[in-house]
């Protein structure tokens, strides 16, 4: 089953490749006959939601340009950052590492960028009005800040901070500078299915949303591809201190998310632990961890560790389970374990039906809102109160988390 040219067509331009509209602002305006709804009851359906192409055959140009850089590329997801901002029209023309072996694999990505002796010099450059960073991740608020002191929008990677006294300092930075932050959250706004999800949410496809359940496994060492792990994993990522622990890190993404499904304005952490179970090597890290969250529209389970087998053939099997007052859904966004090595595979259960969904050719529409943003002066590609929000939450999490020892 798929839906029809033109409300595919319609799908398209205000998933993001309109940049008038944010990632929630979107979400919420789409007709139900958009959404490839199926009828019949009792059926198991299967369909793909698919947009159309630009008449041309190729995706819709990019309406906004806007200069930016990088500063600081300690973890690998800088380019998925540079990826979402240069779909929006954004063009890459600076960039600073503090890593030798990063540096060395940047410029065989991008050759011709200019690279940045120094910090300062990224941050002070007249033509850059974006800076993004992937430094480690302690250090992340602190370039932030500067940034956007001189007169710079920023983007940061997740967690954008560690510290409660720097989220107070980000905070108070944005109020002051009124210049636009935001971190990439990656696991909702660069998964397809999971925007899709939110689509259907919005819409009351499954009712009220009641829980999530966030499942995030991740490997240490991976074989390849930019979630982080590929060419081994540097000192600090085994610091506490440096990459603020996996409550912190890891579990940041799936706050963001609990946020954003249930719609909680306000929220706090029940319980959290965390734990050391195979790596006594290194005393300090934590290779599980989870929480549980309550808001004021919805509740919230969170399960973090880094026993991802190599036999999934991927660095994580993340799922995430919404439970609605009138169906549920499940997002396997990696793989599909046992079945296919596809993700962006979403489940929708409700009165009528089951479907699977295959979100892999829907748009994502992160970039082009926020280059918008940043050309317009708007915020709509991501609810500022819920991003740092969820910052609190996770820093909180890690802080209060009982540490547990289980005995062999």
């Amino acid at each position: 089953m798929s839906t029809n040219f033109t409300q595919r067509r319609e799908f398209l331009k205000q998933a993001g490749l309109m940049g008038s509209l944010g990632s929630a602002a979107f979400m919420a305006g789409l007709p139900e006959s958009a959404m490839a709804f199926g009828g019949g009851a009792g059926h198991i359906v299967e369909e793909a939601a698919v947009p159309v192409q630009a008449p041309s055959g190729t995706e819709e140009a990019p309406k906004y340009h806007i200069k930016f850089a990088v500063c600081g590329m300690s973890h690998d997801h800088i380019y998925g950052m540079i990826g979402a901002v240069v779909r929006g029209g954004g063009e890459l023309v600076a960039a600073w590492g503090g890593e030798e072996d990063k540096l060395a694999v940047f410029r065989k990505r991008f050759p011709d960028v200019k690279i940045a002796k120094t910090q300062d010099e990224v941050l002070d450059d007249p033509a850059v009005q974006l800076v993004l960073t992937s430094q480690i991740a302690s250090e992340r608020a602190g370039i932030a800040v500067r940034a956007m002191k001189r007169g710079k929008d920023f983007l940061s990677d997740k967690p954008g901070m560690t510290t409660l006294e720097q989220l107070a300092d980000v905070r108070k930075t944005i109020a002051e500078t009124k210049r636009i932050y935001a971190v990439l959250y990656s696991e909702l706004l660069e998964v397809k299915a999971a925007v899709y999800a939110g689509v259907l949410v919005r819409q009351g496809a499954i009712g009220k949303v009641i829980q999530t359940i966030n499942i995030a496994p991740h490997q240490i060492f991976q074989h390849a591809g930019d979630a982080g792990g590929s060419g081994g994993r540097p000192d600090w990522f085994w610091n506490p201190d440096q990459y603020g622990g996996i409550l912190c890190d890891i579990g940041s993404h799936q706050v963001d998310q609990f946020l954003f499904f249930t719609g909680s304005t306000e929220a706090e952490v029940v319980e959290s632990q965390i734990a050391n179970v195979r790596h006594p090597d290194r005393p300090r890290f934590q290779d599980f961890g989870d929480m549980v969250l309550r808001g004021n529209r919805g509740l919230g389970y969170v399960r973090l560790d880094w026993f991802t087998p190599d036999g999934l053939g991927t660095w994580g099997d993340g799922r995430l389970f919404i439970l609605g007052t009138e169906g549920y859904m499940e997002v396997r966004k990696y793989t599909n374990v046992g079945v296919s090595k596809q993700g962006n595979n979403l489940f929708v259960v409700d009165k009528k039906q089951a479907r699977y969904i295959d979100c892999n050719a829907m748009p994502l529409p992160f970039g082009p809102q926020f280059v918008a943003d940043i050309a317009n002066r708007t915020h709509l590609a991501q609810n500022l109160d819920e991003a740092l929000l969820a910052a609190e939450l996770v820093i909180k999490a890690q802080k209060n988390a009982k540490w547990v020892t289980l005995q062999d």
